[in-house]
C-alpha cells in the first residue's frame, strides 16, 4: 500500500512527522508521499514561498526510511487540486495497488468543499485522522457506505473506502509556530532542528501571520 499526505507544511512540524510515522507503521506502507502544496484551494498563501516549504520538508524527512518529499504539486500552474494530484499518482502506480489518501478530521468535515471531491475515491482509500474524543456525526450516503471499520479490509481494494483512524494527538501548531518566530522565542523541541536552521537561513516568519 501506498499513502499520500498533503499539507502546505508551513513549517512541517512534529506534529506531521510523528503522525505519518504512525500511520506508516499502523497501514505497512511501502512508501508515504508527503506533498507541499503549491497554492491551496482553499486557504490563504502561506506566507513561506513553496521551494523553501519543500527544502524544509525534505530536510525533515531525509532520514526516515520509506518517507518521499514529493514536488509534483510545485510543478503545476493554477490552484492545487489533491485530486489532480490523486489522478497524476495512480497513474503512475498498478491500478490494483491501494492508495491511501489521510486528512485530518477538521479537512475531513470540510470535504465536500474540496474541488470534484466524490473523484477523490476513484484513485484512493481515505484515511481520517482521528484525535482522542472524536465523534463521528451522520455522513452523507454517499460517504457513509465506503465507511468500514477495519483497516484490512483497504488492502483488498484499490480506492474507494473510508476509514477512521485514531492517532497519536500532538498539540504543535504550525500557526503557533510562526508565532514564536515572530515574536523572537525558539521554537527548538516542537519541529526537526534541520528546519529550524533552514528558517533562520531564510529568516522566515519574521513578522506576525494568522494565515
Amino acid at each position: 500500500m501506498i499513502g499520500v499526505y498533503g499539507g502546505t507544511f508551513n513549517p512541517v512540524h512534529y506534529g506531521h512527522l510523528r503522525t505519518a510515522l504512525e500511520v506508516k507503521e499502523l497501514f505497512g506502507l511501502q512508501r508515504l508521499h508527503l506533498i507541499p502544496c503549491r497554492l491551496p484551494a482553499h486557504r490563504g498563501q502561506p506566507e513561506a514561498d513553496a521551494e523553501i516549504r519543500m527544502q524544509m520538508l525534505a530536510a525533515a524527512v531525509a532520514d526516515t526510511p520509506g518517507f518521499y518529499a514529493d514536488r509534483r504539486e510545485l510543478e503545476r500552474d493554477g490552484p492545487s487540486y489533491m485530486v489532480d494530484t490523486l489522478a497524476q499518482l495512480r497513474r503512475e502506480l498498478s491500478s490494483a495497488t491501494p492508495l491511501l489518501l489521510f486528512i485530518g478530521a477538521d479537512a475531513f468535515a470540510g470535504l465536500e468543499r474540496w474541488h470534484q471531491w466524490q473523484r477523490l475515491f476513484e484513485f484512493v482509500h481515505l484515511v481520517v485522522m482521528t484525535r482522542p474524543g472524536f465523534q463521528r456525526g451522520p455522513l452523507p450516503p454517499f460517504l457513509q457506505q465506503r465507511v468500514v471499520d477495519d483497516s484490512l479490509l483497504l488492502s483488498t481494494a484499490a480506492a474507494g473506502r473510508v476509514l477512521f483512524q485514531p492517532v497519536t494527538a500532538l498539540a504543535i501548531s504550525a500557526t503557533e509556530i510562526r508565532r514564536l518566530i515572530a515574536a523572537g522565542r525558539s521554537p527548538q523541541f516542537l519541529l526537526p532542528d534541520r528546519v529550524i536552521a533552514l528558517i533562520r537561513q531564510h529568516q522566515l516568519y519574521q513578522a506576525t501571520t494568522d494565515q
